[in-house]
Parts: structure tokens; C-alpha cells; sequence
């Protein structure tokens, strides 16, 4: 079994002279006219472990392209059962059906995966035929949710293949907007993002087949795109997201095109869709790797595009101010110990210490912290309650700071705001008390009433 040390392999910046301490002291954020790209090249180590040598295959040759095969026997306790039972009814109906992706990504790398994802050659209408407890889902792309006890779902895909250039856009632009061709196993494992998430294992032979050169950089512990890394981030810019957080999250290094074509393609991201951009930023604070990711964001310049405004704070705070990052870290200490945080908890930590500023000395708190976010909501297409509870707990930080929750201790947004100041007192012990200090405002009342509570009629005075 491969397997790896995370403090092995850690990605490291190269850069020249003294290597700094800690991640909140080193790098600048990109800069798009003048970026010197080789101070922030990764290096990836290799493992300790020799990388299993690739078999030959005693698969007939059906004339498809092949893939090359590992021979490995993954641990049987980490694969969940449920998963197997999917696939191995699937090749007994006669029909090719691997597990695939994260699940095997994770296998490889000694972690135990959350879920487990089926690939198959057989269509939706035939899986369902063959699992009564399943039900078609999706609309673009018609995939199975086979169903078991405990609410557990094994998502079961037909294999797909890549758009032709014909289904794609004419001119310069490569973003994909049809991606739902039913295809073939080469053709599903060539049209993924990344070749760490583009293995196949087989069950029933214990083998991994590789058509894109997964293995190799799994053994060094590397992410890379498959394919041309500038062409697949034009393609869906997301995935610039995506790498970042697989850097961050699984503590691997990114292949230095990679690393090149993230930094090139980051403006792309402004076309991405706005609620998948909002996801994957939720996706970055929820793995237990937030101040990694968002080091990577800002050092690339990804943040310049995404949250210009805190971007803008992290470039103009004091050398010595590493209060985003000690937050961010306090973020995946609560994460990694209680499971991901309240939505609203992790946007407010996440934009409080550029509203913190944007707000300090202002008569009106509350219009000020609207005023920030509305540039954050129109460009991630935050939704309002999110957003509303963001800038009412931001407004009233300095009263419950002090004890003086008022009414506003009586309603639900109460115990996030709580949560919110208690991360604020773990990250930053002593410095934390009085961070947001400031004088009431003579707008209190409007952070203190619900969200869209109008204004009460004065009464009539009784003639």
C-alpha cells in the first residue's frame, strides 16, 4: 500500500536565503503587472517509501488505450462495504464498475475517505434496474444515488467523456458549458481536473488503473492538472479553488506549471459562477486547513480577486499583525476537533478583522458594515441572511464585548455572535479583549432589531 507522512512532504516556498518561520510572516500577495513566479514555486519531496512498480496487464486488448496497472491491495477496513456490495453487483451484471476519485485519492494517501463515488459503464436506467433502493437524480447530467440505512448514499455515474471542440464555444473562450457525454472508463479519467482524483481501482483484481499519471504524483505527494494547467483553469476556473484546497487540505505540494497557471488564470475566476464561487470558499474554511488555504490565496493572488477587501487589509496591516492568520488557525483547531463551524460563524471570522477596520471611529456601525459587504455579496452572491447576520453581529461586537446583550441575547443569532467572540478570545488570549472597542452609536437599535424590522408607526395622540 502507498502510503505518506505529511511531515515528509510539505510544500514549501522556494525562496532564497533564510526560510521564514511560520506561514503568516512569508510571501506577498501577487501582483498582476510584476510577479517574480520562482519565489513562490513549490517543492515536493519524495516519499520514503519505493513507488510500487506498475504491472503488466492481462486485461484483453479491445483496442481502447490502456491504462498503466498498479498492483495494489488497498486496506479492506478503510473501503466501506456499502460501496463494494454497488460495485461488485455491477460486475456481476456484466458491466465495467470501479471506485473512483476522492475515495481512492485518499486510499492511496493512508487517510480513510468521507465518502466513496461508483463509476460505471452502465447506464443510469440500468443501475436503477439493478438497485431497487436507488433513484435517478440531476437533470444536466442523469446520475444513481444508491441508497442504505443511516441516510448513506453511494453515488453511482455513468462514465462521461470531455466535450468535443465542436460542443464548446467559439473563439477564445474554453470555458466548458457542456460536460454531460456518456463515454467510456480512458475517456471519464482524462476529463477530471486533477490527476490525483483520476484513479481507478478495481475491486475484484486489487488493481489501480492509472490513464493519466495519478500514481506517480501521488508518490510525490504532488498536485497537478491532467492535461495543460493554463488550458484546464480557463476551462472552469474553479478549479484553481480546487487545487488550492487539495493543496491545503490533504498537505501536499503544487507541481510548479500548476503553481504558474494559477497565478496566470486567477483573474478567470471573476467568470466562474458566483454560488460555486461562494461554495468553494466555504469548502477552503471547512477542512481543517483555513490558514494554509487562505496563505495560498493571498500569496497567489486568488484573494485579490475574490475578497479584494481583505486582500487589501492583509497587504496594509503592520508587520507584526498576524491576527487574520492566528483567527484562521483558531478556525481549524475548532474544526478538526468539533467538525465544520456555522456557516455565518466563518464568514463573520473571516471578514471581521477588515470590517473591524472599516467600521472603527464610524458614527453608524451598522450602515458602515453594510456599506463593506455590499461589494462581497454582489461579486460571491452571498446570500442576504448570511449577509444581514454578518453585519448586525459585526455592529454589536462592542456591546457584547462588554456583557450588554440586551434583547439581542434573546434571539437565535445570539449563540453564533458568542461563538464568533469565543474565537476571538482563543486565538488571540488578552489581545482580544477590546477588539472592538468603540463608543455605541446612535444607530444601535438598527443592529439590535431582526433583520427587515421596519421602523414603528408613532402612535396617534388621543385628542
Amino acid at each position: 500500500m502507498v502510503t505518506g507522512r505529511s511531515e515528509k512532504a510539505r510544500a514549501r516556498p522556494r525562496k532564497s536565503g533564510r526560510e521564514p518561520e511560520d506561514l503568516s510572516s512569508s510571501g506577498e500577495p501577487a501582483d498582476g503587472s510584476d510577479h517574480e513566479i520562482e519565489e513562490f514555486r513549490y517543492q515536493v519531496e519524495d516519499m520514503e517509501d519505493e513507488p510500487s512498480e506498475p504491472q503488466a496487464s492481462d486485461r484483453p486488448d479491445d483496442g481502447r488505450p490502456r491504462p498503466v496497472v498498479h498492483r495494489i491491495e488497498l486496506d479492506d477496513e478503510r473501503i466501506d462495504q456499502d460501496a463494494a456490495k454497488v460495485v461488485r453487483r455491477l460486475t456481476r451484471a456484466g458491466y465495467e464498475a470501479y471506485l473512483v476519485g476522492g475515495c481512492v485519492r485518499d486510499l492511496l494517501l493512508g487517510r480513510r475517505p468521507k465518502d466513496f463515488d461508483v463509476c460505471t459503464s452502465a447506464r443510469p436506467d440500468d443501475v436503477r434496474r439493478l438497485f431497487r433502493n436507488s433513484r435517478v437524480i440531476g437533470r444536466r447530467f442523469r446520475l444513481v444515488h444508491v441508497l442504505f440505512g443511516g441516510g448513506k448514499v453511494i453515488e453511482t455515474a455513468t462514465f462521461r467523456r470531455a466535450p468535443d471542440e465542436d460542443d464548446r464555444s467559439s473563439g477564445e473562450d474554453l470555458l466548458i458549458r457542456n460536460d454531460n457525454v456518456f463515454g467510456e472508463a480512458h475517456q471519464d479519467a482524462r476529463r477530471r481536473d486533477f490527476t490525483i482524483n483520476a484513479l481507478f481501482y478495481d475491486l475484484e483484481r486489487n488493481e489501480v488503473l492509472d490513464w493519466v499519471g495519478g500514481m506517480p504524483d501521488i508518490e510525490r505527494r504532488a498536485v497537478h492538472t491532467i492535461g495543460k494547467p493554463l488550458v484546464r483553469f480557463l476551462e472552469d476556473p474553479v478549479r484553481i479553488l480546487r487545487a488550492i484546497k487539495f493543496s491545503a487540505k490533504l498537505d501536499l505540494g503544487i507541481n510548479p506549471e500548476t503553481y504558474d497557471a494559477i497565478v496566470e488564470a486567477r483573474k478567470a475566476l471573476a467568470r466562474a459562477a458566483k454560488p460555486r464561487l461562494f461554495e468553494e470558499i466555504l469548502r477552503l474554511m471547512r477542512e481543517g486547513a483555513a490558514h494554509r488555504a487562505f496563505f495560498l490565496c493571498w500569496e497567489t493572488g486568488v484573494l485579490d480577486v475574490l475578497l479584494p477587501e481583505l486582500s487589501t487589509y492583509l497587504a496594509d496591516r503592520e508587520e507584526d499583525d498576524d491576527r487574520v492568520w492566528q483567527l484562521l488557525q483558531e478556525i481549524d483547531r475548532r474544526t478538526i476537533e468539533a467538525g465544520p463551524l456555522d456557516d455565518v460563524v466563518l464568514w463573520t471570522v473571516l471578514l471581521s478583522e477588515p470590517l473591524r477596520e472599516a467600521c472603527d471611529g464610524a458614527r453608524d456601525r451598522v450602515e458602515t458594515a453594510q456599506e463593506f459587504l455590499e461589494g462581497v455579496v454582489d461579486r460571491l452572491n452571498v446570500p442576504r441572511r448570511i449577509a444581514e447576520s454578518i453585519r448586525r453581529i459585526v455592529a454589536l461586537m462592542p456591546r457584547l464585548e462588554s456583557g450588554r446583550g440586551g434583547r439581542f441575547s434573546r434571539t437565535p443569532l445570539y449563540p453564533v455572535a458568542m461563538e464568533v467572540l469565543d474565537i476571538y478570545r482563543g486565538a488571540l488570549g488578552d489581545a482580544a479583549e477590546g477588539a472592538f472597542d468603540a463608543p455605541d452609536g446612535p444607530n444601535d437599535a438598527a443592529a439590535l432589531a431582526p433583520s427587515g424590522e421596519r421602523k414603528r408607526r408613532r402612535r396617534r395622540r388621543k385628542r
